[in-house]
């Protein structure tokens, strides 16, 4: 079994969205096959997607992305600079504002842990079945 540490796999950008999923993609590609199945990887995708537009959007705009492959789980850590935790919030089907994604997240992850950082940020983290 492949085991591969956050201390390994670090990727940093500015304003990526787009950037995260590819540098998520890859992360799973390299850690070959059958290491996943393909609607476990379609998870840490779009967890990764969330995490990071979460922290684009309310986070002050840059982040760090953190991922660890463990015997059995895959850590998505996404680190940005506000201190305000994810919340969850009624769906808004009307206007479109969304709501849907850290329900989303938590639904998809075995855990999640928000870490306030030394600084004011925060690290949020999601474990997700391998």
């Amino acid at each position: 079994m492949t085991t591969m540490t956050a201390d390994h796999t670090a990727f940093r950008a500015l304003t990526s969205i787009a950037g995260a999923r590819q540098a998520a993609r890859a992360f799973l590609e390299a850690l070959g096959q059958p290491a996943m199945e393909p609607e476990s990887a379609d998870s840490v995708i779009l967890v990764v997607s969330e995490l990071v537009t979460n922290a684009v959007r309310h986070g002050g705009g840059s982040y760090t992305l953190r991922l660890a492959a463990h015997p059995g789980t895959i850590e998505v850590a996404v680190e940005d600079s506000s201190p305000h935790p994810p919340r969850m919030r009624t769906p808004d089907l009307d206007d479109g504002s969304g709501g849907f994604g850290w329900q989303m997240v938590n639904n998809l992850a075995r855990a999640t842990v928000v870490t306030p950082g030394p600084e004011g940020g925060k690290t949020v983290r999601a474990l997700l079945p391998r």
